[in-house]
């Protein structure tokens, strides 16, 4: 779903993350890209915790909300984009961007700050891991092995690379387990090290969680990897780069609007590089729950339409 919004002489609310790669260099560009295209912005000191409270206090007084970072930084604003209607700019100055990229965001700033100027609107779905909003996916099991080896520092020095050195640590503790998955009344087990919910298409750098998912499909795609060890995980990795997993007898595959996943102890939940939640667990969908800027090629329309 689309639609244009044009830019008001309210500011925006700009969220930038000081302790991304970037810094304050990454904050003063994304500020001249901004100024460029005649977008006038706030930059409020925030906290996770804070996030939601400061977007709503300043709902109505700002005309979008804007934010520079990566995936995590605008995780930390869906529950205040939810709650106050306001629409999303994003400025990819993240480690990953799989948001940008599920959207056809360019990575350079102004590309990006034009697409905010120029109105264009796709409503997109929001996905809900218990109460822990999350745009691209939820993940048990490796992702959260991957999410507690990655750490701030190695992102800020490595870049993309330092997921790579993040996998190799995770890999070396990774053990199967067996998750209880309800999908519309049906119980599977599945003996797995990575189960995955997404709702968008793109998650962990450029993976995709499916071959046909979008971000506004009001689904949630589910695969597990049933295999034993690392072997059997790199046998994988093309299929789950490109979503294509149906060839795979390993890869379980279910999709639906809820799912619920339980395991014999609990075990804790990664939502966009976050660890918020524990099992038991019940995913759900947020339908066309937040209005995203984007260009043309994403959302159908041409400006001004």
């Amino acid at each position: 779903m689309s639609a244009t919004h044009a830019m008001t002489d309210k500011p925006a609310l700009l969220i930038t993350n000081p302790h991304s790669r970037h810094g304050e260099a990454g904050m003063r560009q994304a500020l001249e890209a901004l100024q460029a295209h005649g977008i006038a912005v706030e930059c409020p000191d925030w906290k996770p915790d804070s996030l939601t409270r400061i977007i709503t206090a300043k709902a109505a007084e700002m005309g979008t909300v804007i934010v520079a970072g990566g995936d995590g930084s605008i995780n930390a604003a869906a529950r205040g984009l939810i709650e106050s209607g306001l629409p999303l700019g994003i400025l990819p100055t993240g480690t990953a961007n799989d948001l940008a990229r599920t959207l056809g965001i360019p990575n350079d700033l102004d590309g990006a700050a034009r697409i905010i100027s120029e109105g264009r609107l796709r409503r997109i779905d929001i996905g809900m891991a218990n109460d822990c909003p999350f745009f691209n996916v939820a993940s048990i099991g490796f992702g959260v092995d991957l999410t507690r080896a990655l750490t701030r520092d190695s992102k800020r020095r490595w870049g993309k690379l330092g997921y790579a050195v993040a996998a190799i640590r995770a890999l070396r503790r990774m053990r199967p387990f067996t998750a209880r998955i309800v999908q519309d009344d049906e119980v599977h087990l599945s003996r797995t090290i990575h189960l995955a919910v997404g709702n968008g298409r793109h998650y962990g750098g450029g993976m995709t969680i499916a071959g046909d998912a979008e971000i506004d499909d009001h689904r949630l795609d589910v695969f597990s990897l049933e295999v034993k060890g690392i072997w059997g995980l790199l046998r994988l990795l093309p299929a789950l780069r490109s979503g294509r997993h149906d060839a795979w007898t390993e890869i379980r595959t279910l999709a639906g609007k809820e799912i619920e996943v339980s395991t014999r102890r609990p075990r804790s939940v990664n939502t966009d590089g976050e660890i918020t939640t524990r099992t038991p667990v019940r995913f759900a969908i947020r339908p066309s729950a937040v209005a995203v800027f984007v260009p043309a090629s994403a959302d159908g329309s041409s400006p001004g339409g």
